[in-house]
């Protein structure tokens, strides 16, 4: 059996429509399922919708209808975002589903009979947006006395019946899990705030609320709801059929990755493993989590009418584009901006000129002068091995990356491999060798192509579609899209379709 690999994204909370901060992470963990199924491994990709809690009840009600009809109408947006950007996920969770309600009530009493949990009343500081408890210490007063959260979320002080987890049993342990994981945490920066964080003492988690009642009912206690965000990472087991442990889906668990944006890092990276220890189940490998899109230089805000919705940005520039521009623009884990002058500039030099100007040289080339069969190759000079080298060289440094959440610096790499193809077909001029040493033109374009093979399988999990239509070009099966398959040279004669331009510039509309 192949080895196995489970990437997940949180599960999307339906307060509102899909935006590009959404198709940011769904994009980055479809870019690692499919760079994983290319290196053979079995993949689970796991997305979907967090549907309970008080603010799904509030904005329900404000619309005259039932929190189960607002999920439903929000949550199929998010699965045809999904499915509009291409997102090749295995399963799409939602927590209305029977099995997630079942699954986090088994998690519930697991943790419980643990002795972590225990019946007391909360009084404290909750932000309704972050559906989050606060400190006193992590709050700032502004000058109309309105206490706000470090997200920017107003608080208010509620006090009620709640059960709680005894987080602050676990602060040791949590601190021996980092340490002795230095990976678990992504990135580096994110993992010293969250140590940080733990450092500073941990209180006992509020897991409960009886002040509404969308929500999974407490195990024993109908009064009580689970506080959404116990309901909602319980979403990563019962997804492979938690607590039944010998299904077939269960032996994806520990999860490879959850992905997550900086904004939920501590329930991932503190709570999540805490509940996880008090259940006796096994912990996720790593937690990465990115940073925020700003739009234009500006924060994206309702208000400001700056949201980008990301199927409108797929309308105008194209999928592959898009994908690509998020993954390539700023370091993963970092903070960036999107601009249209710079999604432009990246379409335009990067895809149209770069790679697209030196796929439509190559294969017009072999079209023109090799009958539009795959050339064939006689002795490589310094120039060719050097070429073929620093191709051969991509996967070993692409995997390491994928790894590591560096899809930058993938890109750059792969990017470096073009340049050097566009320098090197500038300097032997295969045209010009048509009329001097036709063995050597062949050898040249056979080069090219079997770099712009590397090239193409690596960027599939980046640009599915185009890539697919580059590697058509260049003779390849779909059924031999993998890395294995780099190993095996295709043979010379193959005969390629007619060349097609896989990236065209963009032209403004006028």
């Amino acid at each position: 059996m192949s080895a196995r690999y489970m990437v997940t994204t949180p599960i999307y909370y339906v307060n509102g429509s899909p935006h590009i901060g959404h198709a940011y992470t769904s994009i980055a963990a479809d870019v690692i399922a499919r760079f994983k199924r290319l290196d053979g491994l079995k993949v689970f990709f796991l997305t979907g919708t967090d549907e309970h809690g008080q603010k799904v009840e509030q904005a329900a009600s404000s619309h005259h209808i039932a929190p189960q009809a607002l999920a439903d109408k929000i949550s199929q947006a998010f699965r045809d975002t999904a499915d509009k950007l291409n997102i090749s996920y295995d399963h799409f969770i939602r927590t209305t589903d029977t099995n997630h309600k079942q699954g986090a009530q088994a998690l519930w009493k697991k943790v419980a009979e643990s002795g972590n949990i225990y019946l007391g009343a909360y009084e404290g500081w909750y932000a309704l947006r972050d559906e989050c408890f606060y400190t006193e210490d992590e709050l700032t007063t502004q000058p109309d006395g309105k206490k706000i959260a470090p997200t920017g979320a107003e608080v208010e002080w509620v006090k009620e019946p709640s059960y709680f987890f005894r987080l602050s049993q676990w602060q040791d342990k949590l601190l021996s899990l980092y340490e002795n994981n230095p990976h678990f945490i992504g990135p580096e920066s994110r993992k010293n705030e969250i140590i940080n964080f733990v450092k500073s003492g941990l209180k006992d988690l509020s897991i409960s609320r009886t002040s509404f009642q969308w929500g999974i009912p407490v195990p024993g206690d109908e009064n009580h709801v689970m506080y959404v965000w116990f309901d909602a990472l319980a979403n990563y087991i019962s997804a492979l059929g938690y607590p039944e442990s010998q299904s077939d889906l269960w032996a994806f668990w520990p999860a490879n990755l959850h992905l997550v944006g900086k904004e939920i890092a501590r329930f991932h990276a503190v709570y999540w493993p805490a509940f996880l220890m008090a259940a006796g189940i096994e912990l996720p490998a790593r937690i990465y989590s990115h940073g925020w899109w700003t739009v234009e230089g500006e924060k994206m805000s309702k208000s400001v009418g700056n949201v980008i919705n990301p199927s409108d940005l797929v309308d105008e520039f194209g999928l592959d584009a898009v994908r690509f521009f998020l993954m390539r623009e700023i370091p993963f884990g970092g903070d960036g901006n999107f601009s249209r002058e710079s999604l432009i500039r990246r379409m335009n030099v990067e895809l149209a000129n770069d790679l697209g100007n030196l796929a439509q040289r190559t294969l017009s080339l072999i079209a023109r002068h090799c009958e539009g069969k795959l050339p064939r190759q006689d002795e490589h000079t310094v120039e060719d091995k050097a070429l073929l080298s620093q191709a051969h060289a991509l996967l070993g440094q692409a995997r390491i990356f994928i790894d590591a959440q560096q899809f930058h610096e993938i890109l750059e790499k792969i990017w470096q491999v073009i340049r050097a193809c566009n320098a090197y077909i500038d300097a032997q001029a295969p045209w010009a060798l048509k009329k001097t040493d036709l063995s050597r033109m062949e050898t040249v374009l056979r080069v090219l192509t079997d770099t712009l093979r590397v090239i193409g399988t690596l960027l599939l999990p980046f640009m599915p579609d185009t890539m697919g239509k580059l590697l058509t070009q260049l003779g390849i099966p779909k059924g031999e899209y993998s890395f294995a398959s780099l190993a095996t040279p295709l043979p010379e004669g193959t005969i390629l379709p007619p060349p097609q331009g896989v990236f065209p510039r963009y032209q403004p509309a006028a």
